[in-house]
């Protein structure tokens, strides 16, 4: 029960409700124990006017008023005389006195406690006013295990009676709780349980109806909740089933695309004017088209198997890269620089490791050619302590805002007519199953400078346990 709301809150009740009464308790026993010694002066006052009224009071009459004033003897002072009006045996000399005249809370509080604490009989002389004036002032002494007794007897019915209402508020309040708060909390609980079991069902986001307007507010938060996810699942479902279907259609598309291009190679050889002037143009669509179907394969491939670590001299594969590239230049004044050490090392998959490269110098070739200016690309490395750096920096025109804007998202970050962004968006996917980073560093008219940031282990490691790739 104690790790429930409820019940916590029932305890809890119980205990702040004991601690107040125990704050009303000290005061209200000290006010009791002022209460007694005041009717005790009052009983012996009355006593002592029976005696002035008689100066011829026997001794057991006398004995008789003592005993019913609970008082040993009586000091009636009138008129500056201090006259012994009662007087009986004392079992013990007096060991306190108390003037109740003009006594602080704070001093009858300290009293009563001590006198609850000490169990030992006492003998105590009492002072304080008479009733209606009737002298300067009275003196009485007194036995106080009568007067303990009654303040136990008292403290015990407040302690009781605190119990009782402690208990009944908690039970009151603890129904109150249940009803409206703890009931609430279950409904929604059940609702949350209920939509988990089939988020994709609209007919079970959450219905906001509670009264109480924290809980309503949590209520209209969840059934917000509950609706964007259920559309963003619904979503997610139609973009899967869509790209499954664009992924058969881009493999035949990609099929038939490659029987058009060997078609076209025999076209070109044609001695017609008007084929030689359309035939270029017929190429380069169909090239398009069919590097659009592979991009969108490739991306689509979320089975792209996780990076097999290796030692890689990164000198042999940049240069591999760049003497593929160099065939693609043609005519341009276009010039390939290397600045990496012959001795460099570094631990990636050298399969995809080329890829993001080559990928990275083929869009600053691109870009080059396009502007139709010289230009020249180069590939630099560094290393600190924690990562290799490799640097593929260009002197071309940079790139346009739309790029920088959407330079990581599929079908958005194309720069060249007809391009689909994917390269880059595989690049980073391959730089992050390394555990890396791909970024743009800077781009303007000075031109462009990507990074690729390989964090290092155990070069003298040439595999380590794979990763399991996230899906694009």
């Amino acid at each position: 029960m104690l790790n429930t709301l409820s019940g916590r809150f029932l305890v809890l009740t119980i205990i702040f409700v004991m601690l107040a009464e125990v704050l009303i308790f000290v005061p209200s026993v000290a006010r009791f124990r002022e209460d007694y010694l005041l009717s005790r002066l009052e009983r012996a006052q009355i006593a002592s006017l029976a005696l002035l009224a008689d100066d011829m009071i026997s001794p057991d009459l006398e004995e008789e008023l003592l005993r019913n004033a609970e008082v040993f003897n009586v000091v009636l002072r009138r008129d500056e005389a201090r006259q012994l009006i009662l007087s009986a045996p004392m079992p013990q000399s007096i060991g306190a006195t108390f003037d109740l005249r003009d006594a602080s809370a704070f001093a009858l509080i300290r009293d009563a406690m001590t006198r609850i604490v000490d169990p030992e009989p006492q003998v105590i002389r009492v002072i304080g006013d008479p009733v209606r004036k009737a002298g300067l002032l009275i003196e009485i002494t007194m036995e106080t295990s009568g007067l303990r007794r009654a303040m136990i007897d008292y403290g015990l019915r407040i302690l009781l009676l605190s119990a009782l209402i402690s208990v009944v508020t908690a039970m009151l309040l603890f129904l109150a709780v249940q009803r409206f708060l703890v009931r609430p909390i279950k409904g929604m609980v059940r609702q949350v349980q209920t939509y988990a079991a089939d988020p994709e069902d609209a007919r079970r986001i959450i219905q906001p109806k509670s009264s109480l307007r924290e809980l309503r507010q949590a209520e209209d938060a969840l059934a917000k909740m509950q609706s964007q996810l259920t559309s963003a699942l619904k979503q997610k479902e139609r973009l899967a089933q869509l790209g499954g279907a664009v992924a058969k259609i881009s493999h035949d598309l990609r099929n038939m695309l490659t029987s058009a291009q060997l078609f076209t190679d025999r076209i070109e050889l044609s001695e017609d004017p008007g084929v030689k002037r359309l035939a270029p143009k017929l190429v380069n669509s169909i090239t398009r088209a069919v590097h659009l179907c592979e991009s969108t394969l490739a991306f689509g491939r979320v089975e792209e198997p996780a990076p097999r670590l290796e030692r890689v001299c990164l000198a042999d594969l940049v240069s591999d890269v760049i003497d593929s590239e160099r065939l693609s230049v043609g005519d341009h004044d276009l010039s390939f620089a290397e600045d990496i050490p012959a001795d460099f090392h570094l631990r990636a998959d050298s399969e995809q490791l080329y890829r993001v490269i080559f990928n990275l110098v083929r869009n600053a070739r691109q870009a080059i050619i396009r502007s139709g200016a010289p230009g020249e690309i180069s590939v630099a490395a560094s290393e600190d302590e924690e990562q290799w750096i490799v640097r593929v920096s260009d002197t071309g025109p940079g790139l346009p805002p739309k790029a920088q804007e959407f330079l990581f998202t599929p079908f958005q970050g194309g720069v060249s007519k007809g391009g689909t962004g994917l390269g880059l968006v595989i690049s980073q996917e391959l730089v992050r199953g390394h555990g890396g980073q791909l970024r743009l560093r800077q781009t303007g008219a000075d031109g462009t400078v990507f990074e690729i940031c390989l964090p290092k282990g155990d070069l003298n490691a040439l595999t380590v346990p794979q990763r399991d790739k996230a899906a694009p």
